[in-house]
């Protein structure tokens, strides 16, 4: 019987060259967005990357980008506080999202951040997918099934990237992936497939970038 949110397959051996091409050209840091005015023109094919903090979304982007100092990576979370822009060759924009669920960063800031997300989520045209980290370690939390509701709400189609996933024992994995299955069967925006990555030993990299490489 086949799985709800089954895991995704890896792709063809021709679709993994083609996105390796994508992402080992030119990409840039663009620009920190802290209001909508400041957004960069939505003239590109977009997709974003949403978090709690600590849970890996700048090693992520350096994975998919082979750049290890692209994107800051910090031990100290919420640091990423602004709507981060980086360019992929000439028609992508990869989108690094303030990290979610600090609960000590000042109560202005966080209403701050959570203002500016609706905003952007709700109003970017070229915006494709989102892609909702969770820890393989800790499964969907009350934060995460914030965003994931946010984003149901902005019809914006959503799909989880498990990362750390070299951090857990198989039993525990399957564990985790049965609560985040669970958990997804309730948001209409969840794309219907899971993708498992480490940063740090590289697995589900290429997927990850044939997944984004093919969104038009």
């Amino acid at each position: 019987m086949q799985l709800p949110f089954p895991i995704a397959e890896d792709a063809d051996e021709a679709t993994i060259e083609a996105a390796r091409k994508l992402f080992a050209g030119e990409t840039d840091f663009l620009k920190g967005v802290v209001a909508m005015d400041g957004l960069p023109p939505d003239d590109r094919i977009e997709v974003c990357f949403a978090g709690r903090s600590n849970v890996g979304k700048s090693s992520l982007i350096n994975a998919l980008t082979g750049r290890k100092g692209l994107a800051r990576a910090s031990n100290t979370p919420g640091r990423t506080q602004e709507i981060n822009f980086f360019t992929l060759a000439d028609d992508h924009y990869l989108v690094d999202l303030p990290g979610y669920g600090y609960a000590n960063a000042p109560v202005a800031v966080v209403e701050k951040w959570q203002r500016l997300l609706k905003q952007y989520l709700s109003g970017r045209a070229s915006l494709r997918r989102a892609f909702v980290l969770v820890d393989m370690r800790h499964g969907i939390k009350p934060v995460d099934e914030e965003i994931m509701c946010l984003l149901d709400r902005s019809a914006v189609t959503f799909q989880v990237v498990m990362t750390k996933v070299d951090k857990i024992k198989d039993r525990e994995r399957d564990r985790t992936l049965a609560q985040v299955r669970e958990k997804l069967s309730a948001h209409p925006a969840a794309y219907p497939e899971l993708v498992l990555t480490s940063s740090e030993k590289g697995w589900g990299i290429p997927l990850l970038r044939s997944i984004i490489a093919g969104l038009v």
